[in-house]
């Protein structure tokens, strides 16, 4: 270790542990680190940070109190508060996968598997620091969000021979900043130099990058697909296949991508916040109500544990409850009222009773409590409404849709439709998702809950042209409900004996088909299906 280095380094300890404290102590001091101070908590390494810089933090993964280590480093990446010049490395003697899936999720600095010896320290934070120090430049650029001349930087960094083991790490930045200014042809043309010298995966990750932004997803989505097989790519692979098929609308195919990173990595936050939002353009109900479920559940001690969490899955769980049949209702309305429950338990003066009262008039309306539910509308604060986020603001448009108040319903859509464009946080999937839902229910006056009956009704007397409008608006908004797809494909069918199979209805079939057949059957609806689809071939 260069000492001087060493003596001009601040550093910070996050470990709760006495023994690894003392043995961290010795271990720094032994290299000539004298600047260096200790904490056990991550509440007062947060205030520790906020209120001086320092060049080295070292903390270890498996905390025991309040947040661990993946949580303090998310939450100060999330709010900018660990600057690029700053070394980060994570200590642990855990090796599960999980936390390698994190470590390369992540990216920190280094990562130190315990026990570890000082000679072992010595070269690992020799090269950390070292690194940090050569390129602080760039870094300074970088943080103040200066691309081109953090650009320059690092030019003059790569024509300098003396830094050549840093060259990599250079190259990296330098494709980073061209697509960071903005210069995406220019960042392809780099990216492919470089992968003839050497294939980095960065630079084909970056290289996938650069074809999305001019356009050329063919191109993108065969190296992407190749990358998605290989462990350090996997993640980040996943991450560009997703906003591959959002860019092409493909929202079946991007739920399944980020459902796959999900599982690969499952306390990343933004990926379940991702697939809740595509889980509602897609009308897969089941999987927004899980979805919502490990947010509350990976969320918890983090910088994204909010009083939002527990209602979003609340809400999730009636959006479920009025798609699905009725054996699964009760279910879901008391998983429903757990998670009130329990945001009332873990934020008892967060002020939410505006949206308590919107989710217990929904819940009133599952139990065919109409007047209750329109009484507990009507106790509403209408001022407030212009404070309130979007979520809650959606909450409000479904029950008012669904007491057939459908001009106030359309009202607030809009309003949240011009919320998210002039405050972009919930991003293009929800902004889109919204636009859906005001085209879908300005079409389709009937609730979800009531459009299965009211197409059975008018098949049960004879309107076979009604019945199919109306099961297809059922299935248009509940496209997983495998009941609907079977009375929508016997009242095809029935038409069909009739006056012959259209084209048309020959897509919905399709449709009906592949919900039908990723389903679990019972033994009725087997039966039903079987003799639905032998009448239909004796049709052809």
């Amino acid at each position: 270790m260069n000492l001087q280095l060493a003596q001009n380094t601040k550093v910070l300890i996050v470990d709760d542990q006495a023994l690894a404290k003392g043995y961290m102590k010795y271990s720094l001091e032994e290299l000539g680190f004298n600047k260096i101070s200790y904490v056990d908590k991550i509440n007062l390494a947060l205030t520790t940070i906020r209120s001086q810089r320092f060049d080295l933090i070292i903390c270890s993964y498996n905390l025991k109190r309040e947040q661990d280590g993946y949580y303090f480093y998310d939450e100060i990446k999330t709010n900018g508060e660990l600057p690029l010049s700053t070394a980060f490395v994570f200590i642990s003697a855990d090796t599960n996968s999980d936390l390698v899936q994190s470590i390369i999720e992540l990216q920190p600095d280094d990562f130190l598997a315990k026990p570890f010896t000082v000679k072992d320290l010595d070269r690992r934070l020799s090269r950390v620091l070292t690194r940090k120090k050569v390129l602080h430049k760039v870094y300074l650029c970088i943080e103040k969000q200066d691309f081109i001349r953090a650009l320059s930087e690092v030019e003059l960094f790569l024509a300098n021979p003396k830094h050549s083991e840093f060259f990599p790490l250079a190259l990296k930045i330098k494709g980073e900043m061209l697509t960071a200014s903005g210069k995406f042809l220019e960042a392809k043309e780099f990216y492919l130099a470089v992968l003839k010298v050497q294939t980095f995966t960065w630079a084909q990750l970056g290289l996938v990058n650069s074809h999305l932004h001019l356009d050329e997803d063919e191109q993108a989505e065969k190296l992407v697909l190749r990358l998605a097989f290989k462990p350090d790519s996997q993640l980040a692979a996943y991450d560009l296949l997703t906003a591959l098929q959002i860019k092409q609308n493909d929202f079946e195919t991007a739920l399944e991508c980020v459902i796959m990173a999900t599982e690969v990595s499952p306390r990343s936050i933004r990926r379940h916040k991702t697939a809740m939002d595509l889980s509602r353009i897609t009308h897969d109900y089941e999987t927004q109500f899980e979805a919502a479920k490990k947010i509350v559940r990976f969320a918890k001690n983090s910088i994204h544990d909010k009083p939002e969490n527990y209602l979003n899955v609340a809400r999730a769980g009636i959006d479920y409850a009025m798609t699905t049949d009725a054996a699964d209702t009760e279910r879901l309305i008391k998983q429903a009222n757990e998670y009130v429950k329990q945001f009332n338990q873990a934020f008892p003066k967060a002020e939410m009773d505006e949206q308590i009262k919107v989710i217990n008039a929904r819940l009133f309306y599952l139990e065919d409590e109409k007047d209750n539910a329109l009484a507990l509308l009507n106790q509403l604060d209408e001022e407030s409404w212009d404070t309130e986020g979007p979520d809650a603001l959606l909450d409000k448009a479904k029950i008012l849709h669904d007491l057939g108040l459908h001009e106030r319903s359309q009202a607030i859509l809009e309003q949240i439709e011009v919320l998210c464009q002039s405050e972009p946080d919930k991003g293009e999937i929800f902004l889109h998702y919204i636009n859906q839902e005001k085209h879908e229910k300005s079409t389709i006056k009937h609730s979800s809950k009531d459009l299965n009956n009211t197409a059975v009704d008018h098949y049960q007397k004879g309107d076979l042209e009604k019945a199919i409008e109306i099961f297809t608006q059922a299935f248009t908004i509940m496209p997983k409900n495998t009941s609907i797809a079977l009375n929508l494909m016997q009242t095809i069918s029935s038409k069909a004996a009739k006056f012959g199979l259209p084209s048309v209805s020959s897509k919905q079939l399709k449709k009906c088909i592949t919900t039908i057949e990723n389903s679990q059957l019972n033994h009725l609806q087997q039966e039903r299906y079987h003799k639905i689809r032998t009448n239909l071939d004796a049709m052809e």
